[in-house]
């Protein structure tokens, strides 16, 4: 037998090893575990509920997470950064509000829809000055704009609400590309695979990690950190014009009540999607399927006649587990370690 051959052998033994290795941390991502998630309740529902599984009421389905996701794509990046956005449903209702203010002035479709992102646009770009100009806490700020932007809606508006949106306007919220595939989740396909390429693919995108792994050595790298962070509040706010955009056309009016809650939902999907609420990792696939777990979770319980006030002290929960689920699962190593 020659050197050579003895030389080999180690090498070809190792690459299995290797491939084993990469296929185990695959099945041992949080990605993974969030689909087999998804997967089990797909089916504890179909058993359930004997409407779960009619194609037309898993089509209804996608409504329940379709608008929050808008956000929550943009909010993961935020979030990435080291920041957060906790306006995001208050911008929402100043957004309906402007867009049903402007119907009452004859306002068509393509203003509508052009006034919807153009609030959101500012709103985030309001959020953007007091944090990354000022050097204000972002939580603090956009607690203060939550109350701030839901505020202006209801000196408004008051207890009245808009209506008479034009018919065109409803193809957004209700309208269906084909058979049960709703302009909803089309748009919903096309910003995630926009943010996922923004997040995965490009420079900015590895600034965003850098930025939230540490800010300080990104800024000495040459990384622009202030304008980085600037931009993700002008995204996460034209994704909450876009989310209000389509909200408003599937409810039909506007009431300045509108989305009261839905930052605890957009929060709990991202950081439910492997975002860690500190910044500096996650993923947009991440966040994709929480989305559709949360949106089968609060459908499967709608099915079922389960009071909204469960599913939001449900949301809750699940927000607080998953926020506290990795810390207690390093304090479980540490003492096995100990």
């Amino acid at each position: 037998m020659s050197d050579s051959t003895l030389q080999a052998r180690p090498e070809t033994r190792h690459v299995p090893d290797r491939l084993n290795s990469r296929a185990f941390r695959t099945l041992r991502s949080w990605e993974s575990l969030l689909l087999a998630v998804a997967i089990a309740i797909f089916i504890v529902n179909s058993f359930a509920s004997p409407y779960f599984l009619n194609v037309w009421n898993l089509s209804d389905a996608t409504f329940n997470f379709t608008e929050k996701a808008m956000i929550a794509f943009a909010m993961a990046l935020l979030i990435i950064s080291g920041e957060i956005d906790l306006s995001v449903a208050s911008i929402i209702a100043l957004a309906s509000t402007a867009m049903g203010l402007a119907v009452q002035y004859g306002a068509g479709t393509p203003e509508l829809v052009v006034i919807g992102l153009a609030v959101g646009l500012l709103c985030g770009a309001f959020n953007a000055v007091f944090v990354t100009i000022m050097g204000l806490p972002s939580i603090v700020v956009t607690i203060g704009t939550m109350s701030l932007f839901r505020g202006i809606s209801y000196i408004i508006l008051g207890d009245d609400a808009f209506r008479g949106y034009p018919a065109s306007f409803a193809w957004f919220g209700q309208g269906y590309i084909y058979w049960v595939f709703t302009v909803e989740m089309l748009f919903f396909v096309i910003i995630a695979v926009a943010f996922g390429v923004l997040l995965h693919k490009t420079n900015f995108g590895r600034a965003v990690y850098a930025i939230g792994n540490n800010p300080t050595g990104a800024m000495f790298s040459g990384i622009r950190v202030q304008k980085v962070k600037f931009i993700l509040f002008l995204l996460t706010g034209l994704m909450s014009g876009a989310a209000a955009v389509f909200l408003t056309s599937r409810l039909g009016s506007t009431r300045p009540s509108i989305a009261t809650g839905m930052e605890l939902e957009v929060v709990t999907m991202v950081v439910l999607g492997g975002v860690n609420i500190l910044g500096g990792s996650g993923s947009i696939p991440g966040v994709v399927i929480a989305a559709f777990v949360m949106g089968l979770v609060t459908f499967g319980l709608g099915l079922l006649n389960v009071p909204g006030i469960v599913m939001s002290i449900f949301i809750g929960l699940l927000l607080i587990g998953v926020i506290a689920l990795p810390r207690l699962w390093t304090m479980a190593a540490n003492r096995r370690r100990g």
